[in-house]
């Protein structure tokens, strides 16, 4: 989510520390904070002023109309604060459908003043630019101030100044104020802009003789901004909506969101429900809430979340586990259902985050059956075939009863059969595997139905595509009606090998002649090549360090695909618009602050270039180009016949919806012609309309389906558009969301822009207002695919689609490792170890997973013996070893390894040059005696020599005994290292016949000379 509303008194902190105005702002931000922890003696200590002010006291947990509700505490001294807040104080209280326990006051001094001195001023974020709301009457009973307020809009990138300020909004204000107020709000517009606010409300503000004063104030800011304003803001809290608790679970999970390139979000709505969702995907969240509520079950809704984006196995495992533990705190009479659904996955390997939950399902089987817990599966998109086999196979190991289907089942089915409102199939179908694209095409499924209108490797009549208007002078440049051809060039901008090889694989299947990406950005390496597969055979793609070189040696190229992340993502954006080749723009980062975005946008319709995205996975036209990961992986693109057009048109804010989409198409209808995904920011760079616009121009679309959401007004441009006739074609229309009524409390949902601020933007009215218009709306997403077919059956029938041959696409060989990821393939290995293994979610030490290793506190000598012995040894062999490097950790500057790295540094050399040096001298007669004399001891042991025998040996042939000898140390004046070591052995392991060989030994050559004792340092004696 992008803007989060924040507290009122994190509000008007930022707002004292940060306004810069040349107005008098008063009462410069005193305030006491009460909440259950609070000690008043102490607060009074560090607060003085509250027991010599008037007070005002009041909730502060996003509670609006505060006033109206009699919660709020005027003009009291601090006796009367106390007495007033044992009447509220964590007290339940209703506000609107949520209830709530008022726990976090407010107290700041009261400011005297008359009802004329109080004034209303809001600013608030749309696309178009800010708008700037005045009333020259504030206060409890400022009514609707939407009708009765001043207004002023200020476009993106321009200034705000006091001129326009007075001339447009202060025109029932009193000459005596203007100055002051126009002042303070083009102050307080900076502050909006800087701190990157995307709603500040106050009311009421108060202008006195004396100043300035804010009293009540509301505000949410863009939390997608906090790399660009952490110094201001430094660590926010985001409480939650009044009416739901906030829990350590929540903060955990958004926690690991934080840390993580994927998605993971979750909010607690009823935690003794027994309806759990754990599903992958923002817009698929939503629908299957939608689906719950509308069979009946909002009341037993326990939770909303989603992962999505890739999330590993450990942390898929992790927000598992927290799902799990929430659901098995309390029993259910009923038992519990969890439902681990998605739509089809562009690029997430199901099978890897399937993993994940599989762990968290093994390490919760004892609650998870004692609980009564039936787990419902439905799951698409790479991989998925094997992630639902170790689903299944866990239930059946497990004994919990978990129901698995794949993309043959409705997205949605298995919530009807969770609530018992559908029979549970004893044997689903099953789809083609994952790698049907490896057999024959002829053996391929055929079309059902009617199938498309034309081949994808027929000419297209040249009536097919509208060309774009020519703008006339002095207005935006016109923007492309046909965004994407079978000849269109691209440039991806990132080191995103795999889906530059998915969109290489997509565009040999539909037989284009060449490549669609003409080349690679990737600033942060030299210009070079990269190796991708055309088919059979290898080909190069050039890869430039900046974006110049690329556009000026591919001057064809009229696509960017922008995989820059959401800090560089705008910087590239308008370095991209400055090229005029360049006709569309696809941005995939998530997360990009909404007044970039707001930006590129004007600068996008200046220039006549669209953008898909924000957050986005893109879009694609079948026969044509894809979009990145856009279709997923090779099976589904044939699956779902994206290899070829079909006579459907499609726009969707989530891009695992639009895959979605594509299956529900190619299974009711012969196919989709384009599907655009514009991203589920607030702000996407290209509108639903102007999507529907270019379809209802392009011949080949005979019907559209337009997938909307909650949140912003967008939808209502159709119902337009079909009233005045502009959009002629048959719409299918669904807006997702429809669950967020019937919650108490507000709830954000996966994408940014899917909150409704008020009742226009909630996915219920806008879906009536599509069916008032004519467009063709289910009862529910369950439905969609069935209007989808009744639409398309009746287009058939009267003429406007002719279904037409299937022709088979090309084969494509298997990338071998995704082949041998799917275990069709196996390769031995280069190299093995059984030592230790890193390739999996955790490192490995000879069998024992590094958690483990942790865990049970084995320390460096326990370590040391599963690398080395490959097997745990005993703790006092752990101990002794720990010792030895204790006692050998420093041998000092004196000796010649370290004396020449020493001199070597000194030299200029690099650390590790200088190191190796001194490494490089250790040998027997320096540092490595002790290797030796191992070697050694334990030869004339295991021989059966006697010590006697083997003094003599060495002395015969001429050789030191390595280990014996010292400089210093004798054996009147021992080395306490060796003692020590020596001790430690004799108490601790069970038998120590080599030492008492080695002792033997320094008992035969000291009984010449004093020095010739058992040492560790690297001295020799013969």
């Amino acid at each position: 989510m992008s803007a989060k509303a924040i507290s009122e008194q994190t509000g008007k902190e930022f707002l004292y520390k940060y306004i810069s105005t040349s107005a008098a702002v008063q009462n410069r931000f005193r305030y006491a904070r009460v909440t259950a922890d609070t000690d008043w003696d102490r607060l009074t200590q560090e607060q003085p002023w509250l027991l010599t002010e008037r007070l005002v006291v009041k909730p502060d947990q996003l509670i609006k109309r505060r006033g109206k509700l009699g919660l709020v505490g005027i003009n009291l001294d601090l006796h009367g604060v106390r007495d007033w807040l044992k009447t509220h104080f964590m007290k339940e209280t209703t506000v609107g459908k949520a209830k709530g326990v008022l726990r976090n006051f407010l107290i700041e001094p009261f400011v005297p003043h008359e009802q004329d001195e109080e004034f209303y001023v809001c600013i608030y974020a749309m696309r178009e630019g800010d708008h700037v709301l005045f009333h020259h009457e504030g206060g409890v009973e400022v009514g609707d101030v939407d009708a009765k307020a001043q207004r002023l809009m200020v476009a993106v990138d321009e200034k705000l100044t006091e001129d326009q300020v007075t001339e447009q909004l202060l025109t029932n204000v009193s000459e005596d104020k203007k100055q002051v107020i126009a002042t303070f709000i083009v102050g307080l517009f900076t502050l909006y802009e800087e701190l990157y606010f995307t709603y500040l409300e106050i009311n009421p503000l108060v202008v006195t003789q004396d100043g300035v004063f804010i009293l009540d104030m509301a505000a949410k800011i863009d939390a997608t901004a906090d790399y660009i304003c952490k110094s201001k803001w430094g660590d926010v809290e985001f409480p939650p909506p009044f009416g739901r608790e906030a829990y350590p679970e929540e903060a955990y999970i958004a926690d690991l969101d934080a840390k993580s390139g994927a998605s993971l979000k979750l909010t607690l709505l009823n935690p003794q429900g027994r309806i759990w969702t754990m599903v992958a995907g923002g817009g698929a969240s939503v629908v299957y809430s939608d689906t719950i509520c509308d069979l009946g079950g909002v009341d037993e809704l326990a939770n909303y979340g989603e992962y999505s984006g890739a999330p590993s196995e450990q942390q898929t495992y992790d927000y598992a586990k927290t799902i799990l533990a929430l659901m098995t705190q309390e029993k259910h009479p009923e038992g519990k259902v969890l439902i681990i659904g998605g739509s089809i996955a562009n690029f997430t390997n199901v099978a890897a985050t399937f993993k994940g939950i599989v762990r968290a399902i093994k390490d919760y089987q004892g609650p998870l059956k004692e609980h009564e817990v039936t787990i419902f599966v439905r799951r698409g998109g790479p991989n998925y075939q094997e992630g639902l086999r170790v689903m299944g196979e866990v239930g059946k190991t497990t004994g919990i009863p978990i129901h698995v289907f794949g993309t043959e089942t409705h997205m949605t089915a298995i919530v009807g059969m969770a609530l018992g409102h559908r029979p549970i199939p004893n044997e689903p179908p099953k789809d083609a595997h994952t790698a049907n694209f490896l057999l024959s095409a002829s053996n391929s499924a055929k079309t059902p139905a009617a199938t498309r209108t034309a081949s994808f490797s027929e000419p297209r009549t040249s009536n097919d595509v509208t060309p774009a208007k020519k703008s006339k002078a002095g207005l935006p440049a016109a923007k492309e009606t046909t965004l994407f051809k079978k000849t269109t060039k691209t440039i991806v901008w990132g080191m995103q090998t795999r889906a530059v090889q998915g969109m290489m694989d997509f565009d040999y299947v539909c037989s284009r002649d060449e490549p669609s990406v003409a080349a690679m950005v990737y600033p942060f390496t030299g210009d070079h090549k990269q190796k991708f597969y055309w088919g059979h055979k290898e080909i190069l793609l050039p890869v430039y360090k900046n974006m110049a070189d690329a556009m000026k040696k591919h001057p064809q190229v009229d696509v960017l695909i922008s995989f820059a992340s959401l800090r560089s993502a705008f910087d590239s954006t308008i370095e991209a618009m400055q090229y005029p080749q360049i006709h569309t723009i696809a941005i995939i980062a998530e997360g990009i602050p909404e007044a970039q975005t707001r930006k590129m946008i004007k600068m996008a319709d200046e220039k006549g270039v669209t953008i898909i995205g924000p957050a986005t996975v893109g879009g694609i036209k079948p026969g044509c180009f894809k979009i990145g990961n856009t279709g997923g992986m090779l099976d589904n693109i044939l699956a779902s016949k994206l290899y070829r057009p079909g006579s459907v048109a499609y726009v969707s804010r989530s891009g695992g919806m639009s895959n979605e989409l594509n299956n529900i198409i190619s299974r009711t209808t012969d196919g989709v012609y384009e599907g655009v995904a514009i991203g589920g920011d607030r702000y996407p760079g290209s509108t639903f309309m102007d999507h529907v616009l270019r379809y209802q121009d392009t011949p080949g679309v005979k019907m559209i389906i337009m997938l909307g959401e909650i949140g912003g007004t967008e939808e209502y441009r159709i119902c337009q558009g079909i009233q005045e006739g502009r959009i002629t074609k048959p719409v299918v229309c669904w807006c997702i969301g429809t669950c967020a009524t019937m919650f108490a409390s507000e709830v954000q949902f996966g994408h940014a822009g899917a909150c409704a601020n008020q009742a226009s933007e909630t996915a219920v009215a806008k879906n009536q207002a599509l069916r008032d218009a004519g467009a063709y709306v289910p009862k529910s997403f369950d439905e969609l695919g069935n209007v989808i077919s009744t639409v398309y059956e009746e287009l058939v029938a009267n003429g406007t689609i002719v279904p037409a041959q299937e022709v088979p696409p090309p084969t494509v060989p298997m990338d071998y490792s995704w082949a041998r990821e799917l275990g069709l393939i196996r390769k031995p290995a280069s190299f093995m170890t059984s030592i230790c293994d890193e390739r999996g979610q955790e490192l490995i030490y000879a069998g024992m997973p590094i958690t483990e290793v942790f865990k049970e506190e084995m320390g460096l000598g326990g370590v040391l013996g599963l690398l080395w012995f490959q097997r745990r040894l005993p703790r006092y062999a752990c101990h002794f070893i720990e010792m030895c490097l204790m006692v050998t950790a420093d041998h000092g500057p004196a000796v010649s390894g370290a004396h020449n790295t020493i001199v070597c540094a000194r030299a200029g050399k690099d650390l590790i040059s200088s190191l190796t040096s001194g490494l490089l001298t250790i040998g027997d007669r320096f540092g490595g005696a002790l290797d030796a004399a191992a070697k050694q001891f334990s030869k004339a042991f295991d021989s059966g020599m006697l010590p006697m025998e083997f003094v003599n040996k060495m002395k015969k042939d001429g050789k030191l005994i390595m280990g014996i000898g010292h400089r210093v140390k004798s054996i009147n004046n021992p080395d306490m290292r060796v003692q020590i070591l020596k001790d430690y052995v004799k108490q601790n392991f069970p038998s120590s016949h080599l030492l008492d060989y080695a002792l033997d030994v320094e008992k035969i050559t000291t009984s010449k000379v004093a020095r010739e004792i058992l040492q560790i340092k690297e001295r020799k004696r013969k």
